[in-house]
Order: C-alpha cells, then structure tokens, then sequence
C-alpha cells in the first residue's frame, strides 16, 4: 500500500500529494485535490460523482446496482473482495458505476461461492479501481462538503496528465439535470419468473423458480430496477412483466395489471419525470395499485405535485434506521439516493409515513385516497437487512383488496 498523510479533511483547499514512483492510478476531484494510489480492474479514465457506501458486505450487488449510473463509490469497509465474485449476486448484467475507490488491495477471496477474483471481475466488466487512497478522510470530505465531481485514472505505465484529468473533472456536469435511467433501462418488455435465493436439497443453492399460479400481475416499470427488487415481487405471489421506463400508459393498461410498480434507478428524478410523470398520473386516475422504491419514490411524488432536490452527500449504506411512522416501529435499512422529496410540497392528499432517523428526510409516504405507497429505502435488501421485507406483502394486500372492492361495488350494482 502506498503511505502518505491524511487527506485534508475539513478544508476546501485543494489538497495536491507528491507522486509516489509506484503509483499507478490517481484520483482528481474538481477542485483540483489529486490522490495517488494502486489501479484495480480496468486500465483508462471514468468520471463521475464522487460518493461513499458504508455497507459492510455486497460490493458485487452495489457495483451492479444501476442506481450508480453516473458515480464512482468509495467504500469505506476495507475488505472488498474477501468473498469473491459469483454469477448470482448481480443486480444487472452490466455493471453502470463507474468505479470503486478503496483504503486496502483487494482482498484474497474465501467463500465457497467464489467463482472469480473481484480484480478479474473488475477487468471483465470494464470497471476502473483504485486502492491506496484514505477513504475515511475522503469519506470526512464528502459528508462535509458534498460530494465532488472527480475523475479516476488506471494506468499501468504511471504515466498521467494530471492537468487535463482536473479539466476533465471540472468540465463534468454533475447528476442534476441527468436522466441517467434512459441509459439503464431495459429496451423491451420481458417477463420474470425468479424467486429470492435459497438452498437447494442437494446442498447447494440458487434462486427459485416463481409460481406460475400467482395470484396477480403486476407490471414492473423500470428505471433500473434491481434484480432482487422482482425476486421479491414474486414471492410476495406475482406474476411480473417488466416494462422500460418511457412505456405509454395506455401499452401498460394492455397488460391489464393488478398492481403497478415503480423501480429504482439513477439520476435525477426531475428528468425522469418528464416522461414517467403522465404515465403514473394516468395510473393513479385509473385507481390500479402501486407502489414504488427509491427513484419510484421520488417520480410518485412528482407526479403529485411535489418537488425534489439534490442531497448534500445523500445515503447510501446498509444500516440507516428509518422510522414508520404508521406503526412506531425502526427497521435499520439499506439505502442508496442523492435526491430526496421535499414533504412540504407534497399535497394533503400525501401523508408522510416513514422518516430517516439520521436527518429527518422523507423516506416514505402514501395517499390517503388511492392504492398508492412507495419508500425512498430499499426494502429488498440486497445488500442489507431484512426488516423492510413486509412492504412487498403490504402492496399484494392493497391490491388483494382493490380487486375484492371491485368485486363488491359490481355485485351490488348488479
């Protein structure tokens, strides 16, 4: 590893180290702060935002999370790597970060479901790393300040350009403004029959196959949706047709669901929400279910009128606790946004129903007069815990009853 003084934590002067003659990788934030280190993966240059994750476990699962379009993760854990790679804990089949920064190499894997080395994988998926860099004063800085645009450099030669790499990332335009999920997004509708991971009578373990005799369907809107997010759909009983993110309402409607679902996905909700706003109004007049997680979250908000805006350094980690306000109850929680809904804009026909327990910044709500919910956390814990699971059962649940209150209001006209 290479040695050398902690990054300036709590001032804004660009911090410049000297380079180290084995360093092979750098990192450029674009106020002109450069950090030497180790290069990982991919030999070339990714710019983007600069964030931190504090989860302790999942690297394979959040550097698949299409979330992270458009940023370079910082973790703060320091042994990524120590369980491997493996075919099943993806997210999406092709990675959208833009890469990893880390305090140590990459650790030996040890899992006895390890198929690859993570700097194999890293290569494999075109993903630029760099290690050797203090993670927890970077981490320090961004929590402070914000988080940076920046640019992060592999070259095996140690050769580097240091003053166009700082033009680089100052001429990088930041997330806001971005619709980053048009990149993510599937191109054309499929179906998903995959339940959540569990093992096997023969010792081994895999995802199940879902139910082919769900109880309901539900059409899944997809802005970037994780994989774990439909695993769970499915066991909660649902037959599951994953639409693109810019689908007409009126091909939704064709599909005749029970329940819609809104995904997650990265960017900027405001420029999402130019194409997925009317689609959701529509179908909330059309009264169907639904429910959505992080940036669904954030799109059902505006399509009621609210606003959001960038968070300073956002969330994103596995252990943010986050009150329901409807039960009392904090479920510790798995996160990963940079924009937020501003309650104070939401309509009285929103009720706020959870909160962040860090900063008090909306993580949930709900209408009052339609099947309607969505939480900014995700519930499917992948990675993280499990104690949100019981949000997938509430959403069948609403849907279990629009269709008997239906049934109702149709006998008793008949």
């Amino acid at each position: 590893m290479i040695t050398k003084p902690p990054l300036q934590q709590r001032n804004s002067t660009p911090v410049s180290e000297t380079k180290p003659v084995d360093a092979t990788a750098v990192l450029v934030l674009s106020d002109g702060t450069v950090l030497w280190g180790k290069g990982l993966g991919a030999a070339g240059r990714a710019e983007g935002e600069v964030c931190f994750n504090t989860s302790m476990t999942g690297y394979q699962e959040i550097l698949t999370d299409p979330s992270y379009a458009g940023q370079i993760i910082t973790f703060t854990f320091p042994h990524i790597g120590n369980v491997g790679t493996n075919q099943q804990d993806i997210e999406t089949l092709k990675p959208a970060a833009r890469g990893l920064i880390l305090r140590s190499s990459i650790t030996e894997p040890s899992s006895w479901r390890a198929i690859q080395h993570l700097d194999a994988w890293l290569k494999e998926n075109n993903l630029i790393g760099i290690s050797g860099i203090d993670t927890r004063a970077l981490t320090i800085r961004i929590r402070d300040l914000g988080a940076p645009n920046g640019v992060i450099c592999h070259a095996p030669d140690g050769k580097f350009d240091i003053d166009a790499l700082i033009k680089q990332a100052k001429a990088w335009p930041g997330l806001e403004g971005m619709d980053l999920a048009c990149e993510v997004m599937c191109q054309k509708a499929y179906e998903w029959n995959e339940g959540a991971w569990q093992w096997q009578d023969d010792g081994k373990s895999d995802y199940a196959n879902g139910d082919a005799s769900a109880r309901f369907h539900v059409v899944a809107i997809d802005y970037g949706a994780k994989r774990n997010i439909l695993r769970c759909l499915v066991n909660a009983g649902c037959r599951v047709t994953v639409v693109p993110g810019n689908t007409k309402a009126d091909d939704i409607f064709a599909l005749k669901p029970d329940g819609v679902f809104l995904s997650n996905g990265p960017g900027d909700p405001a420029a999402t929400g130019v194409y997925s706003v009317p689609v959701i109004r529509a179908v909330l007049d059309k009264g169907i279910p639904l429910f959505g997680i992080c940036l669904g979250h954030q799109m059902l908000g505006l399509a009621l009128g609210g606003k959001t805006t960038k968070m300073p350094r956002g969330h994103r980690g596995a252990n943010h606790p986050v009150r329901d306000l409807q039960t009392g109850k904090v479920e510790i929680t798995s996160q990963n946004h940079g924009f937020m809904v501003m309650p104070e804009t939401l309509p009285d026909t929103a009720e706020v129903t959870h909160i962040s327990l860090f900063d008090g910044s909306n993580e949930g709500l709900r209408l009052k007069n339609k099947p309607a919910f969505s939480v900014q956390y995700h519930p499917e814990a992948s990675p993280g815990p499990h104690d949100s699971h019981y949000l997938f059962k509430r959403f069948v649940d609403m849907i279990e009853k629009h269709k008997a209150d239906r049934k109702a209001s149709k006998d008793a006209k008949a």
